[in-house]
Order: structure tokens, then C-alpha cells, then sequence
């Protein structure tokens, strides 16, 4: 009977043991695992400055030919000018405007200075000095916020309850931003004011949004009539409880009695139609904001500025950009010709 506790013991010290000898094995896997990664990020260094030793020749040719003729265009080239002007598209015209500026930017990449010249009412010369033209939006982390409660306003308890702010970010596009950034990149720094018209004019034009806006012209209109006429009756109605109040004031007391019920129940609709004139008004001012803000199809947020910026930055250079792309197709080349020795190679073999 003494023995058993003896037998357990030892069972115990066996299995705590392969237990350790386990962990150990997995540590030591781990470990190999991390070295072979660093091992094979080393060995992927040494190849390169192999391939770097054996072509250093050619790779510094390629430099500093890239080098010579990025300094010359930058030299002789003339400077390129930014402009930018920020808008806010009206009744859902934010894929019109889209489409318009690829339209332009196309006929810029093209060169074709005769159809981008009679798009945007400025002359084949200045057409010609555009380089690039394209839109993206402009919004902020406020700015989203405001949308996503302005969509689920829309939107009833249900579906309310499966959308979050942050599944609303996930499918958020530079189409559901509420303003967006129209740039022009061009060799006349005075350009884009020049064809800023042009630009607004061609989604503002359009008979579809022409109607949208005359819609919603009306039927603002139409709900400030019936608040205007809701604020009439309520003054009606609040000149009709001060000489109620005051007749019963006038009449002769009979006795002592004095009947509070109606007294507080007047004060009760007085305070009532008090506060629905309150809210009367303030569905008006946001009336006059959302007909100050859907005034116009799009709406000019900041316009070109009268003169572009240069373009500036070592990035946007020459200087930076020839000597990169010539490395680029040399390294290419060479990796090229050797993937050709060696599948030559595997071929005999």
C-alpha cells in the first residue's frame, strides 16, 4: 500500500518532463524558423550587392546618363504650374463632374489642343500648356462623420441597427465625399482661372440636374409658405388665448373661488405653442442653409487662384525621375539576360 503514492510520483515526474521536452522542441522550431528568415533576408542582400559588384559599370552609366538628361530637361523645359479649386456637387452630379475631367485630362494627354480648346472656351495655345488635369476629394474625418449621420437619417430601425461607422468607412468612395479638388497642372500659370467657367458651366448646363435644382427651388419654397403660415396661426392662436385670459380676468370674482385647473391648463397651451414657434424657426434657418447650399448645381467652395504655383519638389524633377527610370530598364535588362543563361542552362541539363 505504500508503494502506490511512489508509482504516482515518478508518473508524474515522466510526463512533466516530455511536457518540458515538448516546449522546448517547439521553442527551438520558432528559433530556427525566425534564423531561416533573417538567414534567407541576408542571403537575398549578398545577391544583390553580387549583382550590384558585377554590374557596377553599366548601372553607373545608366546613372549618370539619366542624371545628364533629367538636368538638361529640367534646364531647357519650361516649369509647370499647379492650380487648384475646390467645389461641392449638387443633386448626385459628382460622376458627371468625374467624367467631364477624365474627358478633359484624355484630350490634354493626347495633345489634342483643338477639342480641349473649344471644351473649356480658352485658345489652342492655352489648351496646348495644360499637362494634366484630374479630381479627387477632399474630406476630412468630421467631414465623414457628418455624412454617415446624414445617411442613416435615411435609413429605417432595422438597417440602422447592421450599419456602423466603421462598415460605412469600408465602402466609402471618393464619390460620397462632399467636396472634392479639381487640380491643373500646366506650363501657363494662368490657364485654369481662364477655363474655370467652362468647367462649372459644363455640369451646371446639364438639362437632368437643371430640373433637379428647380425641383428643389419649388419645393423649398413650398415648405417655408407652409411654416410661414404655421407661425400665422400660432400667433392667431396665441392673441386668441391673451384675450380669453384677459376676459376671464375681468369678470367679477364669485366668492373666493378660483379655479387653478384652467388657469394652468392656458398656461400649459401657451407654453406648448410657445415652443412650436421655437421649432418653427429653426426648420427655417436650416431651410435658408440648404437653399443657400443648393443655390447652384456646383457649388465653388475656392476658385483658381489668379496665377498657379510652381510645381516644385526634387520628386517632381527631372533630375530624380530620368536616372531612376533608366536604372529601372537596365536592372530589368540585366535580370532578363540572366533568366535567359539560366533556363538555356535547364534546358541542357
Amino acid at each position: 500500500m505504500a508503494e502506490q503514492p511512489n508509482n504516482n510520483s515518478s508518473s508524474d515526474e515522466i510526463d512533466l518532463g516530455q511536457l518540458f521536452q515538448m516546449i522546448g522542441k517547439a521553442f527551438e522550431r520558432f528559433f530556427n524558423f525566425i534564423g531561416s528568415i533573417f538567414k534567407g533576408i541576408f542571403h537575398m542582400i549578398i545577391l544583390l550587392l553580387l549583382f550590384i559588384q558585377k554590374n557596377i559599370i553599366i548601372l553607373s552609366a545608366a546613372l549618370i546618363i539619366g542624371g545628364v538628361s533629367g538636368y538638361f530637361l529640367d534646364a531647357n523645359l519650361p516649369e509647370k504650374y499647379i492650380s487648384k479649386m475646390v467645389v461641392e456637387p449638387n443633386f448626385n452630379s459628382v460622376q458627371q463632374l468625374y467624367n467631364n475631367i477624365d474627358f478633359y485630362n484624355d484630350l490634354a494627354k493626347a495633345q489634342d489642343s483643338t477639342t480641349l480648346a473649344t471644351a473649356l472656351n480658352i485658345t489652342e495655345h492655352e489648351a496646348g500648356s495644360i499637362q494634366e488635369i484630374f479630381v479627387d476629394s477632399y474630406s476630412d474625418e468630421n467631414q465623414k462623420i457628418e455624412l454617415f449621420d446624414d445617411f442613416i437619417k435615411n435609413l429605417d430601425t432595422t438597417t440602422i441597427k447592421t450599419i456602423d461607422f466603421d462598415n460605412y468607412l469600408k465602402n466609402f468612395n471618393s464619390l460620397d465625399a462632399r467636396f472634392h479638388q479639381i487640380s491643373v497642372i500646366s506650363t501657363d500659370n494662368k490657364v485654369a482661372k481662364k477655363m474655370q467657367q467652362a468647367i462649372i458651366g459644363s455640369i451646371s448646363v446639364n438639362d437632368y440636374f437643371k430640373l433637379q435644382k428647380r425641383i428643389n427651388d419649388e419645393n423649398l419654397d413650398l415648405q417655408e409658405k407652409i411654416y410661414q403660415q404655421q407661425l400665422t396661426e400660432i400667433d392667431s392662436l396665441q392673441s386668441l388665448y391673451k384675450t380669453v385670459l384677459i376676459k376671464e380676468a375681468d369678470k367679477p370674482m364669485q366668492g373666493t373661488s378660483i379655479n387653478l385647473a384652467e388657469n394652468g391648463e392656458s398656461q400649459n397651451k401657451e407654453l406648448a405653442l410657445v415652443q412650436e414657434r421655437d421649432v418653427l424657426k429653426e426648420r427655417l434657418v436650416e431651410l435658408n442653409r440648404e437653399r443657400a447650399n443648393k443655390s447652384e448645381v456646383l457649388n465653388i467652395i475656392s476658385d483658381f487662384p489668379t496665377r498657379g504655383v510652381e510645381l516644385k519638389g526634387f520628386w517632381n524633377r527631372y533630375l530624380f525621375m530620368f536616372p531612376l527610370a533608366l536604372l529601372l530598364i537596365v536592372v530589368g535588362f540585366l535580370l532578363a539576360i540572366r533568366l535567359n543563361k539560366y533556363l538555356s542552362t535547364y534546358n541542357k541539363s
